[in-house]
């Protein structure tokens, strides 16, 4: 039993969007986050800036306008 509840969990933690995922991800919109024109992830994708935790797993992170990595640009946006 114990065996297939961390399958389960593993699964789970795996499918959740840190960053950028499979789609796109446009992150979580909580206010204090908001109100400093940043969205919270459960860890900041490339080209976005750190700022502050949104609760106790999410991280505030706010996209940079200059010096973004080339990791940070879409293959497919021009």
């Amino acid at each position: 039993m114990n065996l297939h509840l961390s399958a389960l969990l593993l699964l789970l933690v795996i499918l959740l969007p840190s960053g950028k995922g499979m789609f796109g991800n446009d992150g979580v919109k909580v206010r204090t986050c908001t109100s400093r024109k940043a969205v919270c992830f459960f860890e900041c994708p490339p080209g976005y800036q750190w700022i502050a935790f949104c609760h106790n797993i999410l991280s505030c992170c706010k996209n940079m306008t200059r010096f973004q990595p080339p990791q940070a640009k879409e293959p497919w946006s021009h």
